[in-house]
């Protein structure tokens, strides 16, 4: 005969399933609120956009189809610059840039770090290098360099195109935050494995190739990818020596048809090529996390 305790028993859930369930109902619950808030939000910015008294005029003149169209591509009977091939500018200058920034940085922050006697005007020259471009603002290094090196009159370094100066503007400001960058994932590096290193009889020279940098190196890439978004958004200032990339292409639309739509297309194409590296530069930053974490 069966007991009826043992019969409820058998048919009562067991208890080990109930944390699962719970976890799964409030899993559920949270994709709901987040798509209900996100939903509200996002319905709430649409209509105060279409019912603002202005909106009508703000549609018109920042997100005419027509116009965005027109400055995406150019018009060469209406003299009107493509910001779709300005932005090439723009990536054309960031890559030069970025090729001369990590090892002109990395000497800078190597320099900074020596202790050789011999050295010791270098380092001098280094921080006062790091402090003062660090120091000035990006815009004002560009005006310094396009205007004041045409007016010293050196030959061929006067002579270049503002393209040129601003790459040189672009190389002198980051290469300071870079060596910064590096400096501070130098000196992450635990002082043990350099005292193990030069135990096993490794030369200055050789622990920092061998042992340093390898760790340095996977330590500094978020912060030096933020430094690289940046980078890609500062090329905008090439237009303030004449350089036409996408931004000033998007200017000379917005003169020529009094329309912004121009600098809406700029906007979004620099969000296409930012929004992809941020999306890495996260990733790496949860992965050192997780690796980190699962270390400790």
């Amino acid at each position: 005969m069966v007991d009826d305790t043992d019969t409820t028993q058998s048919d009562e859930t067991p208890s080990f399933f109930a944390p699962r369930r719970k976890q799964i109902l409030l899993g559920r619950r949270a994709i709901v609120a987040s798509v209900v808030s996100t939903t509200l939000i996002i319905g709430g910015l649409v209509a105060a956009f279409y019912l603002a008294p202005g909106g009508a005029i703000v549609r018109h003149d920042f997100f005419n189809p027509h116009d965005m169209w027109e400055s995406l591509v150019g018009n060469h009977h209406k003299s009107l610059n493509s910001v779709g091939l300005g932005l090439l500018t723009n990536i054309r200058v960031f890559l030069i840039a970025e090729v001369f920034i990590l090892p002109f940085g990395l000497t800078l922050a190597w320099t900074r770090m020596t202790k050789s006697p011999v050295l010791v005007p270098f380092r001098i020259l280094a921080v006062i290098y790091s402090d003062v471009f660090r120091g000035i603002p990006v815009l004002l290094v560009f005006l310094l360099i396009g205007y004041g090196v045409p007016g010293l009159q050196l030959g061929f370094i006067s002579n270049q195109s503002p393209e040129v100066y601003s790459c040189v503007a672009l190389i002198l400001t980051y290469s300071a935050y870079v060596a910064e960058v590096f400096r501070a994932g130098i000196f992450s590096v635990p002082h043990g494995q350099i005292l193990a290193a030069r135990s096993l009889g490794l030369t200055n020279a050789t622990t920092m190739r061998r042992v340093i940098l390898p760790q340095a190196v996977r330590t500094v890439i978020p912060p030096l990818l933020n430094d690289f978004i940046s980078l890609q958004k500062d090329t905008a200032l090439l237009s303030v020596l004449g350089v036409i990339e996408a931004v000033q292409a998007g200017t000379i639309f917005q003169d020529a048809k009094f329309n912004s739509s121009g600098l809406v297309v700029a906007s979004i194409l620099f969000l296409v090529m930012t929004i992809p590296l941020t999306r890495v530069t996260d990733g790496l930053i949860a992965r050192d996390r997780n690796r980190r974490l699962a270390s400790s």
